[in-house]
């Protein structure tokens, strides 16, 4: 890269910053509101007790886990050796893993393929803590299985070599994951950074630098140190990559001082790259598989299901679904279930299973839930990415009352989300309350062929009208058990139904209960059971009663179908046929 492009990266960066700053001189405040407030602490460990008091600098104080942390963030970090043809030094850059596949800098340190193919990442270039050099380990770029790269953001992400000649694999040195949520951090926080200054040994500036200005692009930080080296991943407190750094600011009175440093967001580089996957091959594509979320498509059933377990402590905070939440005086608990003998037992002899916002009723016999609950906040929702597909056993509950790989795998079932992935995330436990939905006992069968548009419209309808007017919204969601359900694989019977429940508190402070039926019955006579057209229909809250075997008598009376005689059922096909 030539001086007269750093230059120009810098005078670029210049003419950013005094804009924000001539910006946030006519503002009153610059402060955080409660919704990015909400956003950044939905990405913090809810272990670490002392994070939000830093974040509004009540306190310093950090667990020592934190510097564990850095050190494991640091291994991803390397130098990148620019060569030319003739294997000749042309200078240094910094970059680090966000995959195993993948190495993220700047482009302006690599800015070509032929650059990227002739470029070398040395890891462990640092000292130890006896300042004694550790042992290199080079890994050659590929950019032959992909590169991607864009002068307006500034940034190169470049396909690496798995295993080294020496027989290190890039594995051995982790990835810093890339959350593609804006709000990573605020205003007035602080940042650090892991970086190869001047393309010497690992270095690391700890909280040293204050975020001064975020735009929707960049994020200006102010540091009395020099500029890091570009390529740097730029973390928050929780060692979470908030932005790539790439230049410092020139003070504009001396061009040899700096008066603030300049990283590119992630989001934004996410958010980019989203935009040009289509242009890859399968093999390119799956690549960044890791880094960006899947489309929606349907679970074939025939792809792996990767599974885990967590330790039964984890969900020591989970509170679960209040029944207090609509507030108003009003209390709508867990509606009992009739055959309360098939209510499975938690292993410490409970009958709900408690996550975050959410709880959930499981059958013994049908080794699924008799229902979920779950409390939707509007004014608090924050947007958490699906990062992955992982499913996972509940510690709390024996494995013989839960359905697992047994039932999904190899077949044309989905996984469907009874309290849906979007509904618990709000407020400052948001990003846990999306992990939480990712369990069996959330989980129900339904045929990929099911048509669920207009059951989907439905609870987009709930979820959008819940955070467009900032109100509150209790639901209730289960499949319909019956005798005649399909028995498959010897073992498992399929619900060929499935019912919802919403409660709300309407402008004049009552309540509003609307129930909905997800079925391929025609409400007059049971039909042959076989996959076709669902449909969905608001039926009276009694009707699931009788249906569902769940006790919903406290909800009766304020069913907007409780007292229209001949009320059996009101198909569903736009919002505008709901009843409230």
């Amino acid at each position: 890269m030539t001086e007269g492009r750093m230059e120009k990266i810098e005078q670029q960066a210049l003419a950013r910053y005094q804009k924000l700053e001539q910006q946030r001189a006519m503002e009153a405040t610059a402060a955080a509101g409660p919704e990015a407030m909400n956003v950044r602490i939905s990405v913090i460990n809810p272990h670490d007790s002392l994070a939000t008091e830093r974040i509004i600098h009540n306190s310093d104080l950090f667990p020592i886990a934190y510097l564990e942390g850095g050190l494991n963030a640091g291994k991803a970090v390397c130098r990148i050796s620019l060569r030319n043809h003739q294997g000749q030094i042309k200078g240094y850059g910094t970059g680090f893993l966000i995959s195993q596949s993948l190495i993220l800098t700047n482009n302006h340190v690599v800015d070509t393929y032929d650059t990227a193919l002739n470029a070398v990442a040395e890891f462990n270039y640092e000292d130890d803590v006896n300042f004694m050099p550790r042992t290199i380990v080079s890994f050659r770029l590929e950019p032959e299985r992909l590169f991607i790269t864009d002068e307006a953001l500034d940034f190169s992400i470049i396909a690496i070599q798995e295993k080294a000649l020496s027989g290190a694999l890039v594995s051995d040195f982790g990835h810093l994951p890339l959350l593609p949520m804006p709000g990573k951090i605020l205003e007035g926080e602080y940042v650090s950074i892991i970086q190869h200054p001047q393309g010497g040994p690992k270095a690391v500036t700890v909280r040293e630098n204050e975020v001064k200005f975020l735009s929707d692009d960049f994020v200006h930080y102010v540091s009395d140190t020099e500029p890091g080296s570009s390529g740097s991943p730029v973390f928050n407190d929780q060692w979470i990559v908030a932005a790539l750094h790439h230049a410092g600011v020139p003070d504009p009175n001396d061009p040899s001082k700096w008066i603030a440093n300049e990283g590119i967001r992630i989001s934004s580089i996410l958010r980019h790259l989203e935009g040009v996957r289509g242009n890859l091959d399968a093999a390119e594509s799956r690549l960044l598989d890791v880094l960006l979320p899947q489309a929606p498509i349907p679970d074939d059933g025939l792809l792996p299901i990767e599974v885990g377990e967590l330790a039964a402590d984890w969900y020591s905070d989970a509170t679960g679904y209040d029944a207090a939440f609509l507030g108003l005086g009003k209390e709508v608990p867990l509606p009992p279930v009739r055959n309360g003998a098939d209510v499975a037992e938690t292993l410490d002899g409970g009958t709900k299973l408690d996550y975050t916002h959410f709880s959930i009723v499981m059958s013994r016999s049908r080794r699924l839930a008799y229902y979920s609950a779950v409390n939707i906040d509007g004014s608090q929702l924050v947007s958490v990415q699906r990062s992955n597909d992982k499913w996972y056993f509940d510690p709390r509950l024996a494995r013989e009352f839960q359905s697992g790989p047994e039932l999904y795998a190899r077949n044309d079932l989905d996984r469907g989300h009874l309290t849906r992935r979007q509904d618990p995330n709000w407020g400052r436990d948001a990003v846990q309350a999306n992990a939480h939905t990712f369990h069996f006992t959330n989980s129900a069968p339904q045929h990929k062929a099911l048509n669920q548009k207009t059951w989907l419209s439905l609870e987009d309808y709930i979820l959008e009208n819940a955070a467009a007017n900032g109100f509150k919204v209790n639901v209730f969601t289960g499949p319909v058990f019956r005798e005649d359900d399909v028995l498959y694989r010897g073992e498992f019977r399929i619900p060929a139904e499935f019912w919802k429940v919403a409660v709300m508190a309407k402008e004049d402070g009552t309540l509003s209960a609307t129930a909905y039926l997800l079925t391929q019955r025609d409400l007059i006579g049971d039909l042959e059971f076989a996959y076709g057209q669902f449909q969905t229909f608001q039926v009276p809250v009694a009707l699931l009663d009788k249906l569902a075997g769940i006790d919903f008598s406290g909800l009766q009376l304020h069913d907007p179908l409780a007292n229209l005689e001949g009320a059996g059922g009101r198909r569903i096909e736009s919002k505008r046929d709901i009843l409230f």
